[in-house]
């Protein structure tokens, strides 16, 4: 199971308490999964569809605690395609139709019924909990996640604009860094960074879906850190020792063209030094020189004498 899934099937066993929030997250699922259609009799028929069983048990679960709705006497149907099926849930008793509809603000004061495709009123929206509800049934519609192991990604896809700027507005109520764009005929909000996709599961109350991703963002974390040392590590290695190629070759070059006799006494220790410990550090060096040395000071001899070298070469 991917960790997308994982997400969702979290989500969609974790049911707001209060009526308000269970109809805020119906309202997700109405918009973004949902339909009115006309039935045979010329009646209107309110379909939810989707994909996934649970999806469709979660909104029989919000229909019951928000309205106290028989469904048992709703009419389930699956229709089978290549990859899936498609689940929908079908209602037809007209009171049950318009209370759904009241309730999620479908209908306003002038009794007109708007387009579902529409973004949610923002009445259903206005407390916090509400908001963290609708998240919730809007990633169960049309959210999925990157796995965590290769990348930090979440988005939604929207059918027009109109949605996505909402949930746009949503998530940067939460300090979230949301971003739209276009992809083909959808609109894709998204979100990167793996502090974003935690405060989001949080938001959506998905807690055991946080921790994993936490200790998935430790492990990785501390995986990177490693490499970056042991990167640094290996590459002042190499530095090292290309700087000691360069030296003993600058050395020996002044020992058979110019002779260490003419060197000063302090320069020709530090050639003798070099040549005898070819594989030894600065710090290493200084502490065989007699005096002791420190590391600049080695430093700047092992310079003079690769300047004398360059001088000669020409």
């Amino acid at each position: 199971m991917s960790f997308s899934s994982q997400v969702k099937e979290e989500l969609e066993h974790h049911t707001g308490q209060a009526r308000h929030c269970q109809i805020a997250e119906l309202a997700a699922l109405c918009h973004y999964s949902g339909r009115l259609i006309r039935g045979s009799e010329g009646k209107i028929v309110l379909q939810i569809s989707t994909e996934n069983p649970g999806i469709a048990g979660k909104c029989f679960t919000l229909l019951n605690k928000a309205f106290t709705m028989d469904t048992s006497r709703m009419e389930r149907e699956c229709f089978a395609k290549r990859k899936s099926a498609v689940y929908t849930i079908t209602i037809r008793e007209e009171k049950q139709i318009l209370d759904v509809m009241n309730a999620i603000k479908l209908i306003d004061s002038k009794g007109i019924l708007h387009d579902m495709r529409d973004a949610v009123n923002p009445m259903v929206l206005k407390n916090i909990c509400c908001q963290r509800a609708f998240l919730r049934g809007a990633f169960l519609c049309i959210g999925s996640m990157s796995d965590p192991e290769k990348g930090y990604h979440l988005e939604l896809v929207c059918g027009n604009k109109g949605q996505a700027e909402q949930i746009k507005e949503v998530l940067q109520g939460f300090e979230l860094d949301a971003k739209i764009v276009s992809r083909k005929k959808y609109f894709v909000v998204y979100l990167k960074e793996g502090s974003n996709i935690v405060d989001f599961l949080n938001i959506c109350e998905a807690h055991i879906a946080l921790m994993e991703l936490e200790n998935l963002r430790i492990v990785k974390e501390m995986r990177n850190s490693v490499n970056r040392r042991v990167n640094c590590e290996t590459a002042n290695i190499s530095k090292t020792v290309n700087a000691a190629a360069r030296q003993l070759e600058d050395i020996l070059f002044v020992r058979d063209f110019v002779g260490f006799q003419k060197l000063s006494p302090t320069l020709r220790q530090m050639a003798q030094v070099r040549l005898e410990f070819p594989e030894a550090s600065l710090k290493e060096l200084g502490q065989y020189m007699d005096p002791p040395l420190g590391k600049s000071g080695v430093n700047h001899r092992l310079r003079k004498l690769s300047e004398i070298a360059e001088l000669n070469r020409g």
